[in-house]
């Protein structure tokens, strides 16, 4: 079995989502819950068959973001794995509705860091096994980075 590092280089103003689904409507489901989450969504959504014809499969609101998902799930290739871009939300607005789709397993990572996707390559298929999620924490924060992170998220509005 053969470890392969998958570099997913995310384009600024843009986010992602990878995660582990069953079933070959999953692309539909995923992109009737992103239409239907926020209006006028930016997204790409594409999916991994892991058996039959083993296409990846990829729909969408946005050309771009349908071109980055299929790209990345395609360079991924790991079996039942799903791949969404936003580019006009973070993950957090669409997260839970996300995870709530019945096909939907797990959520490897939800950033617009770049990603190392670590895939297991048995020869006959794919699997991820985890993901580097951007760089390695360098400290802890001090009371200045911290009130600079509490005024970020309440400038953002997500907080109060």
């Amino acid at each position: 079995m053969n470890i392969v590092e998958v570099e997913i280089q995310v384009p600024e103003g843009n986010q992602i989502m990878i995660g582990q689904a069953h079933f070959i409507k999953t692309v539909e489901d995923l992109y009737e819950t992103l239409a239907t989450s926020m209006p006028g969504l930016k997204f790409g959504v594409a999916f991994c068959e892991a058996s039959g014809k083993a296409l990846v499969r990829f729909d969408g609101s946005d050309p771009v973001a349908t071109s980055l998902a299929r790209d990345f799930a395609t360079r991924i290739g790991a079996g039942h794995s799903f791949v969404i871009v936003l580019g006009s939300a973070f993950p957090i607005n669409v997260m839970n509705r996300v995870k709530a789709v019945e096909e939907v397993l797990q959520i490897f990572c939800a950033t617009g860091n770049p990603v190392t996707v670590i895939v297991a390559d048995s020869g006959k298929g794919r699997g991820i096994l985890g993901v580097i999620d951007g760089t390695t924490s360098k400290e802890s924060e001090s009371d200045m980075e911290k009130a600079e992170r509490q005024a970020f998220l309440r400038k953002m509005g997500y907080k109060r």
